[in-house]
C-alpha cells in the first residue's frame, strides 16, 4: 500500500511512514478516499465500461461534482433519456433504503451501485457487492447518513446516494435549460 501511495503521490506519506516504507491499511484508506470523490461526495466511480467494450477504472483523482458530471454524460451519451431512468431508479432505491429495517441494522461497507443502459434507452441501477455488510448489535440502528467516526460503524450510503441525485438532477436541469435557450 505504501509503493501505490508513493505512485499517486510521493508526498502523502509522513516522515515516519517514508523511513518504514509502509503505511496501515486504515491509514491508506483514509489517504484514498480524500483524492476521489469519497471524501466530498460520498462516493466514488471505480470503473466504466462503455458500449464498444472499452474499460476505464483511472478514477483515483476524479473528485469534483464537474468531473462526476463530464463523466456521467459520457457514459450515457448524453442522453437524457438513460439519464431520467437512472435518476428515477435511484430515487426509488434511497425510498426504500430510507424505511429498510434490514437497510438500518446493517452497515454496508464497500458495496457499489452497478449502472447498466442499452441502445434501446433501459437503464437500470442495481446495489451490488455485499461482502463486507455486517448485522448491527441488537436495537442499534444506522442512519447511513452520519458523518463515519472511528467506532460508530456509519457508512454513509444514504449520504453518498443523495449526492448522486442531487448531481444527476442539477445535471438535467441544466440539460433542459440549456435545451431551452
Amino acid at each position: 500500500m505504501y509503493d501505490k501511495m508513493v505512485v499517486v503521490d510521493p508526498k502523502a506519506p509522513t516522515a515516519e511512514e517514508h523511513a518504514l516504507r509502509a503505511v496501515t491499511k486504515p491509514r491508506y484508506m483514509q489517504w484514498r478516499e480524500t483524492l476521489s470523490s469519497s471524501a466530498n461526495l460520498g462516493f466514488r466511480i471505480e470503473g466504466i465500461k462503455t458500449d464498444d467494450g472499452s474499460i476505464n477504472t483511472n478514477f483515483k483523482k476524479t473528485n469534483t461534482k464537474e468531473q462526476i458530471i463530464s463523466l456521467f454524460k459520457s457514459f450515457t451519451n448524453d442522453n437524457t433519456h438513460v439519464q431520467t431512468k437512472y435518476l428515477m431508479r435511484l430515487r426509488a432505491m434511497r425510498d426504500t433504503l430510507e424505511i429498510s429495517p434490514f437497510f438500518q441494522a446493517h452497515e454496508v461497507v464497500g458495496s457499489s451501485l452497478l449502472f447498466v443502459h442499452d441502445s434501446r434507452d433501459q437503464a437500470k441501477v442495481w446495489m451490488i457487492d455485499f461482502g463486507k455488510t455486517r448485522a448491527m448489535p441488537v436495537g442499534q440502528r444506522l442512519s447511513h447518513r452520519k458523518a463515519w467516526q472511528e467506532g460508530n460503524r456509519e457508512d454513509g450510503y444514504l449520504t453518498g446516494l443523495d449526492h448522486l441525485i442531487t448531481i444527476i438532477e442539477d445535471m438535467l436541469q441544466s440539460s433542459t435549460l440549456q435545451d431551452s435557450q
